[in-house]
């Protein structure tokens, strides 16, 4: 095995974090990704918490490498509505008030570095909201200044919070995905533009979101190799022929089987994972790989455990010599 292959928590955040650990550690995974907020308060700035939180890690043999604050980020530069309300602990979403709201969230992403710090880790995932989302379908016409507009929105919002993590030398990965500033290949440069390359901003890579776009997955790794911060591990099925919900989903609900794509459980959708190990080797990503769990027509114990042996299977270190060097 190459790298280490962890379990995100925010799929199983009905259930305590030591309960995630007993089940992640039973089904063969050699640490966690803990998702916010569901399994890590970063209000708490009490030393013995986190030291808690590293002793119920060791108890279970289990490592640490990233914590996760998808669902916090998403409000930093969203257009606030009342959906956001059933993601937010109520401690953020507040009133309500929508620049309020963004405000608290930008505070709890700088609270996020230090927990990370406290942790002993150097790397955040989450995402960051868009402004601009709504505008993806240029009609009625959305100019350019519109477009760049929602990117100096971004660089004014996250620009301070990035420079306080750099100070704390830990870095944060924006998962690349519809609905946040970067949401493709494309938006992704437009980003690390926006923000002149900012030293403590990355990505975090999830082959699925950008493969049901019909991206080029792997050609991503190879664009970005000094970006690379962290990797999910996720799949997706895609239909070969035309289905009732296209690609943007039609309102339905994730699993309906109408849809044009769908997440799966690791190793039983389309994703090329051969490939992207390939290009982690060639860019020399040695962090973990950490499995997403997400299928809505599958139990997820099984497939948490299955994920598991497929990913620890599908990867494998780069040679060190040339294979035809003794000829």
């Amino acid at each position: 095995m190459a790298r280490p292959v962890t379990l995100y928590t925010l799929q199983w955040g009905d259930l305590s974090l030591e309960t995630v650990c007993q089940k992640a550690k039973d089904f063969g995974y050699d640490g966690v990704e803990i998702g916010l907020p569901n399994h890590l308060d970063v209000r708490n700035t009490d030393a013995d918490y986190y030291d808690n939180i590293k002793k119920l890690l060791k108890s279970y043999n289990l490592d640490l490498y990233t914590i996760s604050t998808h669902l916090i980020g998403q409000a930093v530069c969203d257009n606030i509505s009342e959906r956001h309300k059933a993601i937010l602990p109520d401690y953020i979403w507040g009133d309500g008030d929508a620049e309020g709201v963004r405000q608290r969230a930008a505070r709890e992403l700088i609270r996020t570095a230090y927990a990370a710090k406290m942790l002993g880790i150097d790397t955040v995932v989450g995402f960051t909201g868009s402004s601009i989302w709504h505008f993806l379908y240029s009609f009625p016409p959305v100019t350019d200044e519109m477009i760049e507009d929602g990117y100096k929105d971004f660089a004014k919002r996250f620009i301070p919070i990035l420079d306080e993590y750099q100070k704390l030398g830990v870095k944060f990965a924006l998962e690349v995905h519809p609905t946040e500033i970067a949401f493709d290949t494309f938006s992704a440069h437009r980003a690390l533009e926006a923000l002149g390359d900012h030293p403590a901003f990355g990505f975090n890579y999830d082959p699925s979101h950008l493969a049901y776009q019909g991206v080029d997955y792997v050609d991503f790794i190879y664009t970005f190799p000094d970006k690379i911060f962290h990797v999910h591990m996720k799949d997706v099925y895609w239909s070969d022929t035309p289905k009732q919900i296209g690609v943007f989903g039609g309102h339905s609900t994730f699993g309906d089987p109408r849809r044009f794509w769908n997440f799966r459980s690791l190793g039983r959708g389309k994703v090329n994972f051969e490939e992207i190990i390939r290009a982690l080797n060639s860019i020399g990503y040695k962090g973990p790989l950490s499995v997403e769990w997400e299928d809505s027509a599958m139990d997820r114990e099984q497939g948490a455990a299955e994920s598991c042996q497929f990913v620890k299977q599908i990867d494998f270190k780069p040679s060190d010599i040339a294979f035809d060097e003794n000829f």
